[in-house]
């Protein structure tokens, strides 16, 4: 009779107790995933898809999915069509401006044609705009930053075609080789570079139809070879004067 008693006894009390650290440790798995899986760049509507689906897997009372989401969304996201269209204007300029400046390196390149300048003078087209290099002895003596009268007439050419409408920032900058300077009136060949950028910008910018405001000058020395130095044709391609023109979308007016 005791026995059967005790038999009752156990089967009126079950012992649920392991269920609470159960469905505790589940709780816990799940927003840790919730976390995890936020941090992460998802897409919006598969994330309320996922959603979705663990509402209905969990269901009774309020879902985990139910409150709003611990991370904020990304202040990268944009508006995509938004996006598309800064992107597809900022592509336009850029072709604009390289079919513009181009056309210029065409104009200039005509102009080393005509006037047999092809040893002497070259445009090349970089990122950082449209390069024209000429070299010293074009319009300098050795050792001197003054340009020769009878080679002041091709700055002025130039001067022509660089008049451009709407206008652009034009920097000239000047370059020598690693050979010291020997003179009394330059200290060094930094000296020397800058004083030549300078004395061809005063040149160009006889032309009225050039803004001063546009231009700038600059003097580099022996430190930003195109060539080696330890060959006279190599010093000689280091010796150069440059006129970069840059494009109209860096410029800050």
């Amino acid at each position: 009779m005791a026995r059967k008693r005790r038999k009752d006894r156990k089967e009126e009390h079950v012992d649920e107790s392991w269920l609470v650290p159960y469905a505790d440790i589940m709780t816990l798995l799940l927003a840790l995933f919730i976390v995890l899986f936020s941090s992460s760049s998802v897409d919006a509507n598969k994330f309320q898809q996922l959603s979705g689906v663990f509402n209905q897997i969990f269901t009774g009372g309020a879902g985990v999915m139910d409150y709003p989401s611990p991370v904020p969304d990304s202040p990268d996201k944009k508006d995509p069509s938004a996006d598309g269209a800064g992107k597809n204007e900022q592509g336009n300029l850029g072709q604009v401006e390289q079919k513009e400046l181009s056309e210029i390196q065409e104009k200039v390149n005509v102009f080393i044609k005509n006037n047999q300048l092809n040893d002497k003078l070259g445009t090349s087209l970089t990122s950082g705009g449209l390069l024209l290099t000429i070299r010293d002895n074009v319009l300098f003596d050795s050792g001197s930053a003054e340009i020769r009268t009878e080679n002041q007439g091709i700055a002025r050419e130039i001067s022509k075609l660089l008049v451009m409408d709407p206008p652009r920032s034009i920097v000239i900058s000047g370059h020598t080789d690693n050979v010291p300077i020997q003179n009394a009136r330059y200290d060094s060949n930094w000296d020397l570079s800058v004083m030549r950028s300078v004395n061809f910008m005063k040149i160009l910018l006889e032309n009225n139809g050039l803004n001063p405001k546009w231009f700038s000058a600059k003097g580099h020395g022996e430190f930003m070879p195109v060539s080696t130095n330890e060959t006279e044709a190599g010093r000689a391609k280091n010796r150069r004067v440059e006129i970069l023109i840059v494009p109209r979308n860096t410029i800050k007016q």
